[in-house]
């Protein structure tokens, strides 16, 4: 029995053995997982990303195929270099770089070689990858653009880095991800899923069936479509308008905080950052350091408001009860305060009241009234504290919250902020330290994005939804609290009737009469900002911005709009006249005063913008 122990424990384990390797190969369907990595090719399906179509269901951008070609380095076998190299339109040094690149990533895993060949490209190449064991085609498909505007909003497709891929599983080498705008917000609703299909290849590298029949294959869903709040046709038609300026325009719903325009310039064709001319496009735009079309200043540039403040410096002085609406004020050119301190003012009729001033835009009025306002309090740091808090209700002075990655908070200085500027306790500061607040024209600075936000809570008599993009996915209206909660001002109701009256009487008798639209009561307010830059170690006074807020109609109002037009002299000049068209655009669908739509189209500001480089002399305000 001893002799035969020995036996019957080999017998045993060979017969465990036999057993358990029956299980991996025939039973246990993971052993096949493991052997996919050497018989078996995994390809992906990607997915169609999703569409996106403007508010009125015009389609903006949809998908094209392309094709990728794709190696998995430990199944790469020795090939023709200059072949290959020359059939993938590489310098061999950079098919040596891409292969290298593939080995870091992973050894058993697929990478990008070169991206998005033309249909052309992949029928001559598929009919020769034969010849190139360990490489192989991927398809895919990138966005085709309907539209030839509207790229800060819609954003690009591009190939991710190594940085995205270790923050997130999901994505792979060579996979595309959003970028910018809604791509980049809707990432994950526009990306779909992918599938995978798996094949048994022959000896010629080429897939002959499916891998059990299809057993462990998963099917790739298309991504959501979105639509957007955007009006593609009016949207085209501000960047028409802003041909050869630069700055932003925002146009919102005042009823929902929908945006209708939002308009960045210069911009760019959005089609430059599609396919293999992408990379080269994209390194031209960055480097643009002097138009900056990458820059969405609608959200990111930062302006002292000028004028159109003026308006909420009214609101907040009737909610403090510093002044009353029949009170007048004379203006003899200017406002003088403190040790010979003087605020100018241009020539309008006099004395002027809430209503009058805002028509006229007269800066000593609301001088007076913004002073009044931070001296009802014991101390100015109390009552710029109040008055900053009124502003802030606006949306002011900080992020809105809108669904898009970019923006600024803008600046609204507190009391701390004076306290530190002015070195408190060692130095006391006062209300006429800060009196250019009053007119948007101190430290206070804004995006058009919130200044249009603004200008919409005016219309609305006290209240705004937080401006967004998308108005729905896959056909389901957004329901984020963020965008469907009433934000409410801390300026009452009552107090809004005579400043939009005012607002009205600006094309009536005030600083914009010759912008009137016929047929529609428009209510707005001109603004004209000094501009200063520093030109070789000296800070330098440019030309003016030019500055325009408006809503219509004056009842029931369905736009309201900021624009911003850098270095365009004052008010009604540029921005008074692109804001009138925009509402005429949107409201009539088309365009009556084809005189005014001419002069914008064929008066830039490109001389202007020169100057700081020519060494011209600026003319301010001519």
């Amino acid at each position: 029995m001893r002799k035969l122990l020995p036996i019957i424990l080999v017998s045993f384990a060979a017969f465990l053995f036999l057993i358990r390797l029956f299980y991996l190969q025939v039973l246990n369907e993971s052993y096949d997982e493991v052997s996919n990595n050497i018989s078996v090719r995994k390809v992906y399906d990607y997915p169609q990303r999703g569409y996106i179509y403007d508010r009125n269901g015009k389609l903006m951008v949809g998908n094209q195929p392309a094709y990728d070609v794709m190696a998995v380095p430990l199944e790469v076998k020795e090939f023709d270099t200059l072949e290959l190299a020359s059939l993938l339109k590489l310098t061999p040094k950079r098919l040596k770089i891409q292969l290298e690149k593939a080995w870091r990533y992973s050894p058993r895993l697929a990478s990008l070689i070169t991206p998005q060949l033309t249909k052309k490209e992949y029928a001559y190449l598929q009919e020769r990858m034969h010849k190139y064991e360990g490489f192989y085609i991927q398809k895919r498909s990138l966005r085709d653009y309907n539209a030839d505007h509207s790229a800060n909003i819609l954003g690009y497709i591009a190939e991710v880095g190594p940085g995205e891929i270790s923050k997130n599983s999901y994505y792979q080498s060579g996979d595309l991800k959003g970028k910018q705008g809604v791509e980049e917000q809707y990432e994950e609703a526009l990306r779909g899923e992918r599938g995978v299909k798996h094949y048994l290849r022959d000896i010629h590298n080429k897939n002959i069936k499916p891998f059990k029949e299809g057993k462990f294959d998963t099917l790739s869903e298309k991504g959501s479509d979105l639509k957007l709040t955007i009006d593609a046709e009016l949207q085209a038609y501000g960047e028409l308008l802003m041909q050869g300026k630069r700055g932003g325009i925002v146009a919102l719903e005042p009823a929902t905080g929908e945006i209708l325009s939002l308009i960045t310039a210069p911009s760019y064709d959005p089609d430059l950052l599609v396919g293999r001319k992408r990379s080269r496009n994209f390194t031209k735009l960055y480097y643009d350091t002097i138009q900056k079309p990458l820059y969405n200043r609608a959200l990111q540039a930062v302006y002292a408001p000028g004028s159109p403040f003026k308006a909420l410096t009214g609101l907040v002085a009737l909610q403090e009860g510093v002044v009353g609406l029949e009170e007048s004020f004379n203006c003899y050119g200017g406002y003088s305060y403190g040790r010979g301190a003087r605020m100018g003012c241009h020539n309008h009729p006099s004395p002027v009241e809430m209503v009058t001033g805002i028509a006229h835009s007269c800066n000593s009025y609301f001088a007076q009234i913004y002073r009044r306002t931070i001296e009802k309090y014991d101390t100015p740091q109390k009552g710029i504290d109040v008055w900053r808090k009124h502003m802030a209700s606006f949306g002011l002075g900080d992020y809105l919250g809108y669904d898009l990655k970019v923006g600024r908070a803008g600046l609204l200085p507190d009391s701390d902020y004076y306290n530190k500027a002015y070195n408190y306790p060692t130095y006391e500061w006062y209300a006429s330290a800060t009196l250019s607040n009053a007119i948007g024209q101190g430290e206070v600075l804004t995006t058009p994005i919130q200044l249009a936000n603004a200008t919409a809570a005016i219309a609305n008599k006290g209240w705004f939804y937080r401006p967004h993009i998308v108005k729905s996915i896959a056909g389901s209206p957004i329901e984020d609290e963020k965008y469907t909660t009433k934000q409410v001002t801390t300026i009452d109701q009552k107090h809004f009737e005579p400043i939009i009256q005012g607002m009205h009487d600006v094309f009536n008798y005030g600083t914009a009469t010759y912008l009137r639209v016929p047929g529609i009561e428009v209510c707005g307010k001109t603004g004209t900002s000094e501009n200063y830059t520093v030109v070789d170690g000296e800070r330098m006074q440019l030309t003016d911005h030019s500055i325009f807020v408006a809503f219509a109609p004056k009842e029931n109002p369905k736009i309201a709009l900021a624009v911003f037009v850098e270095n365009g002299y004052w008010g009604s000049r540029y921005a008074g006249r692109i804001s009138s068209l925009m509402i005429e655009k949107y409201l009539k669908d088309k365009i009556e005063r084809k005189d005014l739509e001419k002069w914008i189209l064929s008066n830039t500001l490109e001389d202007e913008y020169a100057k700081p480089y020519s060494g011209e002399d600026f003319k301010i305000n001519q």
